[in-house]
């Protein structure tokens, strides 16, 4: 276990498990939050762009916060989207708008979900009469109070129905519907509103549940660096004993053979004798 290769085997090995300890450690430190966010912090209501910015995924910890946010509605941009439950789980819909904000820099969108309706056709009769009142006056300002909440993520309809149906309430899905949206940015989360716009019940949108401190996760991913750093050592000594014990299994084997051939001689020479 002394000879150079070994002793080189050896330093590589410890370099290997101090790396990997390295990681173990990163991932441990990364395990535990050591600033969570504050109890009720999401209920206390912030400006949007305070809280996310246009085409930035929004980070878990934002999820559910209370924002405020003024613009006009998109006239033409009101859609449905359907499977949406509401408070005792009653499936229903929702209406979705483009909400052209105000006081910034360049011409920005972020998506509202406007309201609740029971049936399909409560939700096209809300539709109808947003779109009036959008077009009626186009540069109507309005305030919206509501949460900020991720991307669902576009899905292809259910089989048999209309290929325009929306599932999901999806940002990007939505982008493809809207108009005049060219050289607009647009965020990828959107707003559940608080209240009701039009014909439309409000939305049932409950405080987000505290998140635990302690990501279990990466105490895993902690737990399988320091197996592997171990294993790294493991690997060098389990080598070098198998090269050890067979140096010694050669050797022993040589002194029988030469203690044979000694043997061997002494008893010719005794014979002739």
């Amino acid at each position: 276990m002394l000879r150079p290769r070994w002793i080189a085997l050896l330093a590589f090995s410890l370099l290997v498990a101090g790396v990997l300890a390295w990681l173990g450690q990163w991932q441990l430190s990364r395990a535990v939050d050591t600033a969570p966010p504050e109890p009720g912090l999401t209920e206390v209501v912030q400006p949007l762009a305070d809280v996310s910015e246009p085409g930035a995924y929004l980070p878990e910890p934002q999820v559910g916060q209370r924002v405020e946010a003024r613009g006009s509605w998109v006239p033409s941009d009101f859609v449905v989207v359907s499977s949406r439950y509401n408070g005792d789980d009653t499936e229903g819909y929702w209406v979705a708008g483009q909400l052209r904000l105000d006081d910034v820099d360049r011409p920005t969108s972020i998506a509202v979900a406007l309201g609740w309706a029971p049936t399909r056709e409560a939700a096209d009769a809300a539709v109808t009469a947003l779109q009036a009142d959008a077009a009626a006056d186009p540069d109507a300002v309005v305030d919206v109070v509501g949460r900020l909440i991720s991307d669902e993520g576009p899905v292809a309809p259910p089989a048999g129905a209309d290929p325009q149906t929306l599932t999901r309430m999806s940002p990007p899905a939505l982008l493809g519907r809207w108009n005049d949206t060219e050289g607009v940015a647009v965020y990828r989360s959107y707003i559940a509103s608080q209240t009701a716009f039009g014909p439309l019940d409000a939305i049932a949108s409950p405080a987000p549940e505290e998140r635990s401190r302690v990501n279990w996760l990466n105490i895993f991913y902690a737990a399988e660096w320091a197996v592997f750093a171990g294993f790294a050592l493991y690997l060098w000594y389990r080598l070098a004993r198998d090269a050890w014990e067979k140096e010694v299994e050669d050797l022993e084997d040589a002194q029988a053979e030469a203690a044979e051939a000694a043997s061997g001689a002494a008893g010719v020479a005794a014979s002739r004798d």
